[in-house]
């Protein structure tokens, strides 16, 4: 595999991890512009609307407070994040598992941004049916690639498919490689004489 094609796919990555990103961050913004101080705006009727919150904790509210504890911990994920989407092959059988990591760097980054110049994670999307916990757009890139990443390592991938080096070394046909001649056929002597 090419060093090209594998920088081409990490460009495409980021690129793509940016633009989830701004997606995040606008309607993070769209949200403390709009609902902050204002009464929830009701989507549907008793299932879903949107609500501000500024969510201190970890996801659904635990560990209020802990702002170094989760940027620590958002930049050691981020740097793991990087290092497989650097390591994994640049050919289509990942792409589906490249799509989960650049989802996950992407929350990841979106709620790592709030907590760093905000100090709290601007929470917005509230279903009311349910009493789910109120959540925000990073919340549901983290969410979709955690279940899809369970699904892709429990049906998808092998174990082997999963080894970085043999995945990363180029297969070859039997029939694309040349017999090796041995020492003695290239001398044209024999041994016995």
């Amino acid at each position: 595999m090419s060093k090209g094609k594998r920088a081409v796919y990490i460009v495409v990555d980021l690129v793509v991890m940016a633009v989830l990103v701004f997606i995040d961050r606008y309607t993070k913004e769209l949200a403390a512009a709009r609902l902050k101080d204002a009464d929830p705006f009701k989507l549907i009727q008793g299932v879903f609307e949107l609500r501000y919150l500024e969510n201190r904790g970890a996801a659904f509210g635990m560990l209020q407070n802990q702002r170094t504890l989760f940027i620590c911990v958002g930049a050691v994920f981020l740097v793991i994040i990087f290092f497989f989407l650097v390591r994994l092959p640049a050919t289509k059988k990942y792409r589906l598992l490249r799509l989960c990591l650049v989802m996950l760097g992407a929350g990841a980054i979106g709620n790592l941004y709030d907590r760093i110049t905000l100090n709290y994670v601007i929470d917005f999307l509230y279903f009311i049916y349910i009493d789910f916990p109120i959540f925000n757009v990073a919340d549901i890139y983290v969410t979709v690639s955690a279940a899809l990443l369970v699904i892709l390592f429990l049906f998808i991938y092998k174990e082997e498919d999963l080894d970085m080096k043999k995945a990363n070394t180029v297969k070859l046909h039997s029939s694309m490689v040349t017999p090796e001649k041995t020492e003695d056929e290239t001398s044209g002597t024999d041994d016995g004489e």
